[in-house]
């Protein structure tokens, strides 16, 4: 298909709108489909992290209070 002038390409016979909303439209979702993992994972990341150092803080105090006797 090709067209006579840039506008007419944007245009693409009065259905221009609904081609590039559709466009738009599917990019989001591709990349909200590849950002959205990389959030989560560091979010979960974020999570283990804090649970780890709490388990460490309860172990090393359980230590120092039957230790100290």
């Amino acid at each position: 298909m090709s067209f006579e002038s840039f506008d007419a390409f944007i245009n693409m016979g009065g259905h221009g709108l609904y081609v590039w909303l559709s466009y738009g439209v599917g990019l989001c979702i591709f990349l909200i489909a590849f950002i959205a993992p990389i959030i989560k994972r560091k979010s979960v990341l974020k999570e283990l992290s804090q649970l780890q150092r709490r388990k460490h803080r309860n172990i090393s105090s359980n230590e120092n209070s039957t230790g100290s006797t």
